[in-house]
Formats: C-alpha cells, structure tokens, sequence
C-alpha cells in the first residue's frame, strides 16, 4: 500500500469518478491512476469503486470506509511534514490565504502588512474566490485558511471559527432625496433601483429574508462581486447601494453618502476555515491572531481538536 494510491481514491471521489479530472489534478496518467487503484483493491480484496465497463460508476460500501480513512491517513502524513518543516525549517514556508474581495480589500490589509513585518522569509499568497470557492479550496487543501462570511459552515471538512460581526449599510450619491430620512426604512428602500451584491456574496441571504419578511420585492437593477463596483455604479445614479459597513470610507468615497441598515438587515458574521484535523504551523497562529486578536493559539487549537467553534463573538 502506498500514500500515491490513497490520494488516488481519495481524489478520484472528490472529482465524483471522473478518473480524468482526478489524474490531471495529481498530475498523471489516467492509465497509471486506473491501474494503481485496481492493485490497491486487490491488495486490499475489496472493490473501492463499481464499474460499468472501465468507468467508475459509484463508490461501494467499503469504499467509502476505505476512502474515509485514506483522507485520515493522508491528513496525518501531511501534518508529519508540516512538523518536521515547524522544527526544522524555522521561520520559512508559504501560507496561502483565500478571501472574498470585501475581506481581502477592507479586512486583511492590516493584517498582512504585520504578519509580513513579522514574517519575512514566509511567502504570503492571497487568493479572492466566492464563499463556495473558499470553502472548497481549504477542503481540498488548496489554501491554508479561508476567510469569508458565507458557505464556510455546514463543511464537515472545515473547522470555522467567528471573526468579527459586521452590518450593512445603504450608500446614496449626495443630495439624493433618501438621505432626508434619519432612519430608512424597507418599504422606501423599495421604491428605489437597488445595487448590491451577488447572491452568493457577502450576506446577501440575509437582505433578500428581511424584504421577503415584510412582504416586499426589492428592485435589484444590478448585482457585483465586490463594494467598488457598486460604489461605481451608484454615483452614476443608477441606484442606491447596499454593501457592508466597513466597505463604505467617508474620506475615501467622495460624492456618496452611507446610512446605517443595521435596523433593516441582520448581522453577518465574518468566519476563518481551517481544514479539518491539521497541524498548524507557528507562523499560522499568528497569522491568525494578528486578524482576529481573540483566536490565540490555544483558542484554535480547541478548535482544531474538538471540530467545534468554542469562541463565540
């Protein structure tokens, strides 16, 4: 039995039998993966996958067990690397972090800026993606930790753990008739074309369930990825923005003018992903705290041990 033919299952289930799709992410032949896997069944004597003809179809009963426990062993071999690198490497090595725009633009610069004054000799690599995208990656393993405010519960492969809360607010040009109002309400809010974000993005969920409440369809004209093309799109006067809280800087965003929606929409909590069962590097750690200073290490590790948040905001 060899580590490679664990990966092979393992990445074989991942990509739903797709032997091709599994062989070009690990870099191989299908052949050699098809056939690695059929000595590792013979090894074994149990069939991991069924078959029509030389397709994998599904995965059997003990191949799931089999597959199960082959991403265990697999997880523990790479956290033996990640603590021979700990002890013997120093303060050198990558860490990879993947955040929705709203967090890489606003939330992180801080951050990386202290962690890269910290930790010269680490290369620090930043990834945007959608919440889906992040989880995804820090499940495959792809990334080290994943920063976003939705999709990233509800992962089995993920740990997450609460960063901070935050709120949206609604933007207008300046002058626009809305700003007269000290408090807006959802039903003027309605009356107007609106701008906000993706579905997948950034508590959107949460804004379409406080129209839908009160009975409300909201006129959304246009949908973005990300705060500054929204920001872009109301001073052109093609709507009024909603976007989060902390995306919205008064010295920054000359011509617009923001109001609090904390009393329209619910709160959203940003959460940081960890896969599953890994071994943290020190430089990790503090990567983490400088971001959320209340996750210390020892925070994250009962965490990381318990599979469960044990800090709630």
């Amino acid at each position: 039995m060899k580590l490679q033919q664990l990966r092979y299952i393992v990445e074989v289930a991942r990509r739903g039998m797709n032997v091709s799709e599994a062989a070009e992410a690990l870099f191989t032949s299908q052949p050699g993966v098809s056939k690695q896997i059929k000595l590792l069944e013979d090894e074994l004597g149990v069939m991991i996958f069924e078959r029509s003809g030389k397709r994998f179809t599904a995965i059997t009963e003990p191949g799931k067990a089999i597959i199960e426990s082959a991403g265990r062993i697999l997880r523990e071999a790479e956290n033996l690397q990640r603590l021979g690198k700990d002890f013997s490497g120093g303060d050198t090595g990558t860490l990879t972090v993947a955040a929705t725009h709203t967090q890489a633009r606003y939330a992180l610069p801080l951050a990386v800026k202290e962690f890269v004054a910290l930790h010269p000799n680490v290369q620090l690599i930043l990834h945007q993606g959608t919440p889906a995208q992040i989880a995804d990656w820090v499940e495959k393993g792809d990334v080290d930790i994943g920063i976003a405010t939705e999709s990233l519960d509800g992962h089995p492969g993920l740990v997450t753990l609460p960063v901070r809360q935050w709120n949206h607010c609604v933007i207008a040009p300046a002058g626009h008739p809305i700003l007269q109002q000290s408090l807006i309400s959802l039903a003027e809010l309605a009356r107007w074309p609106l701008i906000t974000y993706d579905s997948a993005f950034t508590g959107r969920s949460g804004i379409n369930r406080a129209f839908e409440r009160q009975g409300l369809e909201p006129r959304v004209v246009l949908t973005a990825l990300d705060a500054d093309v929204i920001k872009t799109y109301v001073t052109l006067g093609l709507g009024l923005g909603i976007i989060a809280a902390l995306a919205f800087d008064r010295e920054r965003d000359t011509g617009l003018e923001a109001r609090a929606a904390d009393h329209l929409f619910e709160s959203n909590t940003t959460r940081l992903a960890l896969p599953r069962g890994i071994f943290l590097r020190r430089y990790e750690y503090d990567f983490i705290t400088l971001f959320a200073p209340h996750l210390d290490k020892r925070a994250v590790e009962r965490a990381l041990q318990g599979g469960v948040d044990v800090y709630q905001l």
